[in-house]
């Protein structure tokens, strides 16, 4: 067994001790589950299935509840075993530092895998009636993209718990990191088209500026094929490569500083 797996493990198997993780897991299942249990299907010419949509309404739960539990994983994943003073005797095992950032990394995305299916899982098999293999694989695909958006976020903890001077500090950032980027990101966006009622903002311009912000990036993932105006241009597939580029680039500022921090 080389160091990568077993600091994954030991990350895992903290998580699984985690009231936190336990909580979150039950969160999310008790929310989606009151989505599909409240949210009705419409009927008539623009009938769809209970499947369908409970995909747009876990949808929308994802945007904010996914980020949030991502980020709360993930914070002091460096800046909590810092100050514990446990990441020199990690340290001074045989295990590279590179090692112990994507154990940890890999850890948390098991387990916020691990919850999104469980409560996604339990609610899409709730509202299995009547979907077909289109509905299915919609509903696959923003699950998908939901464990996806979530490791986005879990590199942004881990760029932030790297960066941060003490676990207080990374948690302050990362709720900043959060209303950031699910809030005021979208609002100043929608300002700016309003400010100047769709003048200046071209379609494509409107889609690079969605580029820009991962919870975008989901939803183009999730609404690329809606018709929207710029979406198209950014189908599912860039989205995902996008929002693959989303994971890197923080997971390696996360390297580079961890590599250069004294413990």
């Amino acid at each position: 067994m080389n160091a990568l797996s077993v600091v994954a493990g030991r990350e895992i198997g903290a998580g699984l001790r985690n009231r936190w993780a336990a909580a979150a897991t039950l969160m999310l299942a008790g929310l989606a589950l009151a989505l599909v249990l409240l949210g009705g299907a419409p009927a008539g010419p623009a009938a769809a299935s209970p499947l369908a949509v409970a995909t747009v309404n876990l949808a929308s739960l994802t945007v904010y509840l996914v980020p949030l539990i991502a980020l709360l994983l993930s914070y002091d994943a460096l800046a909590g075993e810092a100050e514990r003073g446990t990441m020199q005797l990690l340290l001074a095992c045989p295990v590279a530092r590179w090692q112990v950032l994507i154990g940890k990394f890999l850890a948390h995305l098991a387990v916020l895998a691990f919850a999104v299916a469980a409560g996604y899982g339990v609610a899409g098999a709730l509202a299995a009636g009547g979907a077909d293999a289109a509905a299915w694989r919609t509903f696959g695909v923003m699950a998908g993209s939901s464990v996806w958006l979530g490791a986005v976020f879990a590199a942004l903890g881990y760029a932030i718990g790297a960066a941060a001077r003490d676990r207080s500090a990374a948690g302050a950032a990362a709720i900043a990191a959060w209303f950031a980027f699910v809030v005021l990101y979208d609002m100043a966006l929608l300002g700016m088209l309003a400010a100047d009622e769709g003048q200046a903002v071209a379609p494509g311009l409107f889609a690079a500026l969605m580029l820009a912000n991962p919870i975008d990036l989901y939803r183009m993932v999730n609404l690329g094929d809606s018709g929207l105006a710029g979406l198209a241009e950014f189908g599912g597939a860039k989205a995902m490569a996008a929002m693959a580029a989303w994971v890197a680039a923080p997971l390696a500022a996360a390297g580079a500083l961890f590599y250069r921090r004294e413990y």
